[in-house]
């Protein structure tokens, strides 16, 4: 697996980063939810920069432009509820891509740090040829990943798999690297040292959820 971590280099994406962390602007979720997708939109554009294109004719009022032009099939797939904001910020750059979501959430037994992942509602096209794009803003433990990608095999074999993650933790993107096919790119903006007990991130930024949509029970 390719992994590009933007953080390592210092842009206007350190600002969305550190908002999103801190505790104070946290408590204004649509601020959040703009920064998660803003920070989408960057890894989007970056993203872009290893796709095919091919050359096209295009017409202007005074004449015509011979530019190049993206010809890949996208599908983007969203991790829910967690992933929305981060699958608008792709959208608002690949508008003709298709869509697919799946819920996938951490069932903890009683008050048990161990946890299993629960995959429970999925939509999507046909992946078969097309560059698969899927979206899960916190790579935690890769579990939740690794699930997500047992049941895409069941709607084609995808050209080429990309992840996006805002944030992620070395032992989930170890394990992603481990389960995910050597053709696989991750576009990542932060990557954090380690996980606590119950497999969040440390530092990271709390619940990605409660904090974009509000807390469940």
């Amino acid at each position: 697996m390719t992994i590009h971590n933007l953080g390592e280099n210092n842009s206007l994406m350190n600002k969305f980063i550190a908002e999103i962390r801190d505790v104070d602007i946290q408590k204004d979720a649509m601020r959040f939810r703009r920064n998660i997708e803003r920070i989408g939109e960057v890894l989007g554009y970056e993203m872009s920069k290893s796709f095919r294109y091919e050359s096209s004719q295009v017409h202007t009022p005074l004449g015509s432009k011979e530019m190049d032009l993206p010809t890949d099939k996208v599908v983007l797939c969203s991790i829910l509820r967690a992933g929305l904001p981060l699958h608008q910020g792709l959208l608002n750059y690949f508008d003709g891509a298709e869509n697919a979501f799946i819920s996938a959430y951490r069932h903890h037994r009683g008050d048990q740090d161990a946890f299993e992942v629960v995959v429970n509602y999925f939509a999507a096209p046909s992946l078969e040829g097309k560059i698969l794009v899927l979206t899960d803003p916190m790579l935690a433990t890769g579990k939740t990943l690794e699930n997500v990608l047992k049941v895409l095999k069941n709607h084609g074999t995808p050209a080429q798999i990309h992840i996006v993650s805002v944030i992620g933790a070395q032992e989930g993107v170890a394990h992603v690297q481990k389960v995910f096919p050597e053709n696989t790119h991750l576009w990542i903006s932060a990557i954090d040292p380690e996980l606590n007990a119950r497999g969040y991130i440390i530092p990271g930024i709390g619940d990605a959820g409660d904090l974009a949509y509000g807390e469940k029970l």
